[in-house]
Formats: structure tokens, C-alpha cells, sequence
């Protein structure tokens, strides 16, 4: 451990900078999934037909290992950042489209027909009921997407990506721990970051809920 600190102390600014490119490629390929995952999990919640081919896609999509999708993904994208974030797209893609659906379907139609009985339209309804009570089942997909893109994020140098995967590597290549645990240390720090982070968020929408 004395050799882990001493390498810590001599080299925390590029430990931070790999940070910092681990955190951004998770965010962005998180905000992508986001951005087209919450709207097919709306879409799936509307139709049965549409549930089980969104769903299925997605769920081929996370069953690819995921160096080989990194691999795949490099022969379209070529090696670099791009590909990884890609990568962190579709991975993350499952459970927000799942736990979006799942929360969407839970919502108790009484209170749906309330709204109805109020003359909201469908779109308010969904805006301004649906999805204010998914929203816990929501932060759970997002809080599962972002631990396993902090861990798929980590493999990032092997399609020439960056991020503390570098450190990992160097260090399996090098037999050089100090630099193993360098990278290994912070991801896991970051992994539990997010899970803390997003569960007490999630906490707090269900009391707000009740």
C-alpha cells in the first residue's frame, strides 16, 4: 500500500484528468440513454406490440459481451472516445427503458381516471401524472445504467479509448500494482458515488410521492 500512496501523491494530477474522462463518457453516454430511452419506455408503456419489440432489442443489445460490442462498435466508429461513449449508450439503454415502462404500467389507473375526470388531456395526464409517480422506478434504471457504465467505462483503452481503464491496464502490463489499484480504486469510489447519490434522489421522490 506505501507503493499505492507514493505513486498517488506523484501522479494525482493525471489521476484526476482520467477521472475526469471516465466521468464525462459516462454522463454523455448516460444523457444519450436518457434522451432515447425514457421515450421508448413511454412508447412500450402505450402498446403491448411495441413493449415487446423495444424491449427484446434492448435486451439483445445487453446480453453482447461487452468488449465485444466495444469491438463491433470500433470497426464503425474506429478507435477513440466515440466508440466508448457509444458503447455506454446502448448499455445503458435497458434499464431505463425498463424501469421507465415498469413504472409507467404501476401508476394506479383510478388515479389516471381521476385525471381524465378532471378533463386533463392524454399528454397532461402523462406529464403531469404518470410521470411525476414513475419517477422512483425511473431513478432505479438510471442508477443501475450508471454503475454499469462506470465498470464498462473502465475497458474503455482497449478501442483506444480514456478514462482509468489506463491505469489499470498499464499497470496489468507493467505487473506494476500501485498503477492497478490507481484506476481500480477511484472506479469503484465513483461506482459507489453514484449508487449512494442516486438512491437517496430516489428516496427522496418516493417520500415526496407519498
Amino acid at each position: 500500500m506505501e507503493l499505492f500512496f507514493r505513486y498517488v501523491r506523484e501522479n494525482w494530477v493525471d489521476l484526476l484528468v482520467f477521472t475526469g474522462q471516465h466521468i464525462m463518457m459516462v454522463l454523455i453516454g448516460l444523457l444519450l440513454a436518457l434522451v432515447v430511452g425514457i421515450p421508448l419506455g413511454i412508447m412500450a408503456s402505450r402498446n403491448r406490440v411495441s413493449a415487446r419489440i423495444i424491449l427484446t432489442v434492448a435486451n439483445i443489445i445487453q446480453v453482447f459481451p461487452s468488449l465485444a460490442l466495444l469491438v463491433l462498435l470500433m470497426v464503425a466508429f474506429g478507435l477513440g472516445t466515440t466508440t466508448v461513449v457509444v458503447g455506454l449508450f446502448l448499455y445503458s439503454l435497458l434499464p431505463v427503458i425498463r424501469n421507465t415502462y415498469v413504472g409507467l404500467t404501476q401508476v394506479d389507473k383510478s388515479i389516471m381516471e381521476a385525471g381524465k375526470g378532471v378533463g386533463m388531456s392524454p399528454l397532461q395526464i402523462m406529464i403531469n401524472v404518470q410521470l411525476p409517480l414513475a419517477l422512483p422506478f425511473m431513478l432505479t434504471g438510471i442508477r443501475i445504467a450508471a454503475v454499469i457504465a462506470i465498470g464498462v467505462a473502465t475497458i474503455a483503452p482497449l478501442v483506444g479509448g480514456d478514462g482509468l481503464g489506463r491505469e489499470i491496464y498499464s499497470g496489468i502490463n507493467m505487473n506494476n500494482s500501485a498503477r492497478l489499484y490507481a484506476g481500480a480504486i477511484p472506479a469503484a469510489i465513483l461506482a459507489l458515488l453514484a449508487d449512494l447519490a442516486l438512491e437517496r434522489l430516489q428516496n427522496a421522490t418516493r417520500v415526496a410521492g407519498r
